[in-house]
């Protein structure tokens, strides 16, 4: 296991960080050092920053409508009352078993503009046929709200199993006392649940990230580089086959930058939870 680690893990870690100092194509030795000669051209690059606001664009979604519609939806599977609610946590997690690129193609030919069934619905309807993928427009919110119904069941249930940290007796407690269902929810469950709740945005904030798979799949960064995220951006750099040159070394500053600048604003959002969560005690 841990030979598995280090060879998959940390050594890759490692190796970009090294690779990021030297102008590199992936062959031969490493010879052509160029320092940060890569950083700074990552850091100049219209390209980069174009990819990493989209790359937040996925993030900002994940963390502002996914995660609390997850949040409510899982308050309500959470009520002993609700009948048949292992059926409905059933049928919100297939998604997430689904291999992505399995569901973005399947979500393309669904959205195709010529025969895919939502444009031969819109014009049963006598509506107009709308170019979901093809329009930089409309192709970034697509693929997002594509990617949030990917990731919709993980992030469900990482609610459910915070609430069940939340001791049922505090709620009896509660209700005893006269509490209502609104006033257990925003004075016993949230407050309990709000530790459990760090950790949780961090790791949908940590998913959302991982979105190359449906990008490449449904758009490949397109149209005009209007879907384009760093993923796919350190792929065109590194990997492409169109590409006769392949920058190992300026893809791996790429991802370098990329990975920092994350956890900059991962460790920002932390400790903004934590001070806002201490003023509330106070």
């Amino acid at each position: 296991m841990a030979l598995l680690f280090g060879g998959f893990t940390v050594w890759p870690i490692v190796a970009s960080y090294v690779y990021a100092f030297f102008d590199w194509d992936g062959i031969g030795p490493l010879t052509d050092w160029v320092g940060l000669g890569n950083f700074q051209e990552v850091l100049q690059d219209p390209a980069f920053w174009n990819a990493f606001w989209h790359s937040l664009a996925f993030s900002a979604a994940a963390l502002f409508i996914e995660a609390p519609l997850a949040l409510l939806l899982a308050i309500l599977l959470d009520s002993a009352f609700l009948r048949g609610r292992n059926v409905y946590r059933l049928a919100f997690f297939l998604p997430v078993v689904a291999t992505t690129a399995v569901v973005g193609i399947v979500i393309a030919v669904l959205l195709d503009p010529a025969s895919g069934v939502v444009n031969q619905l819109l014009t049963s309807l006598g509506l107009p046929r709308i170019n979901f993928l093809g329009s930089p427009s409309s192709a970034l919110p697509t693929v997002i709200a594509a990617d949030i119904w990917k990731g919709f069941g993980i992030t469900l249930i990482y609610w459910l199993a915070a609430l069940q940290t939340v001791p049922p007796e505090l709620g009896e407690a509660a209700r005893l006392d006269g509490a209502n269902g609104r006033q257990q929810l925003f004075y016993v469950k949230l407050p309990v649940l709000a530790p459990m709740a760090i950790v949780v945005l961090l790791l949908v904030f940590q998913r959302s990230l991982n979105t190359f798979d449906i990008v490449q799949v449904m758009t490949e960064g397109g149209p005009v580089f209007s879907t384009d995220v760093v993923p796919t951006y350190i792929y065109r750099i590194a990997f492409n086959p169109e590409i006769t040159a392949s920058r190992y070394g300026f893809a791996s500053a790429a991802g370098v930058v990329f990975g920092l600048l994350t956890l900059i604003m991962a460790a920002g959002q932390a400790l903004t939870i934590r001070l806002r969560r201490k003023r509330e005690l106070s």
